[in-house]
């Protein structure tokens, strides 16, 4: 949402010049930066995000987020406010529920913001999509007029890059593949759908089945994804297993999307993306079983490259860009 306009946002063009000021928002930390044209973040400032307390508590953490960077010299220069948030997210309204942040729902985050930097104009959208907008601006999607950009990690978030432009849908939660079910009869999704690709492919839901089916933690007792995509380095077959299961349903969401909008490149961002050709390796086999039709058959997966900063700078690309 854009506070001084009603229309759809659309994250679209070159960005503007100067600085912005960008947040991202999840159930762990909430960072703020002041964010240059060039994608350098030249301020920065980060909390923990206290997700089980009221909403007016997290938001007094967002403001103190936004008093840090205030006090940079430079704020004067940001003419502009990018929020990637965890969601569910409705952009158009302005407002976040995040799954995990339960003292939010229906949150007016926008117009709480907006206030709170002195009237400057905000946008708001999903980390999936603010990823999406990070890879198409400085990463793996850059110069890709068609892409699909996934965030793999305790969640399944992603988002699209459709004629050269971050298409986040009305609501922001355009390219949400974390819940396309891809397999009818599997368990039931925390979405209220069945055998969606986040239920098999997320990083605790790797772990879970790994545990389900015998793989047994080392000393130290981690239970992560982590743990499990080290267990598969070394060649336990579970590990590797749990893996493979998880890299055929991101496929087969990825071929399904391929098909239906004619993306040419699949980036993968995300901790669960960590694990390198553990996930990697039987992604591309795969992909290349569940996308097979003249037109898809050329589309690629790759590493996201903008790193733990994506949110943040996905967050400036949608605050630079010009409003519709």
């Amino acid at each position: 949402m854009h506070t001084d306009s009603a229309a759809e946002p659309r994250l679209a063009g070159g960005p503007a010049t100067g600085l912005v000021a960008a947040l991202d928002i999840g159930g762990t930390k909430i960072a703020g930066a002041l964010v240059d044209d060039t994608g350098r973040i030249r301020v920065r400032v980060q909390r923990p995000t206290p997700a089980r307390e009221d909403g007016e508590t997290v938001m007094r953490t967002v403001e103190d987020v936004l008093a840090g960077l205030a006090a940079s010299p430079l704020w004067p220069g940001a003419g502009a406010v990018g929020i990637g948030s965890a969601g569910p997210v409705d952009a158009f309204r302005g407002t976040v529920s995040p799954v995990n942040v339960p003292g939010w729902r229906g949150f007016p985050l926008v117009e709480r913001v907006h206030r709170a930097t002195g009237g400057r104009p905000v946008t708001l959208v999903g980390d999936g999509v603010a990823m999406t907008a990070a890879e198409h601006w400085l990463g793996a999607a850059r110069g890709h007029d068609n892409a699909l950009c996934l965030v793999v990690s305790t969640g399944v978030g992603g988002g699209l890059v459709l004629d050269g432009r971050v298409h986040p849908g009305p609501t922001g939660n355009a390219g949400h593949l974390g819940h396309i079910s891809v397999d009818l009869d599997g368990e039931p999704c925390a979405c209220g759908g069945r055998g969606c690709v986040e239920r098999l492919a997320s990083g605790p839901h790797i772990a879970r089945r790994a545990l389900e089916n015998g793989w047994r933690p080392g000393p130290d007792g981690d239970t992560s994804a982590a743990a499990v995509a080290a267990a598969a380095r070394a060649g336990d077959p579970v590990a590797l297993d749990s893996f493979d299961r998880a890299a055929r349903a991101l496929a087969a969401g990825i071929a399904a999307t391929a098909t239906l909008v004619e993306v040419d490149i699949a980036v993968i961002g995300g901790g669960v993306a960590g694990a390198g050709e553990i996930l990697f390796g039987p992604l591309r086999r795969h992909l290349a079983t569940y996308a097979t039709l003249s037109f898809v058959r050329g589309l690629t997966a790759v590493p996201a490259r903008t790193g733990t900063d994506a949110g943040l700078l996905g967050a400036a690309a949608a605050a630079r860009t010009p409003r519709a």
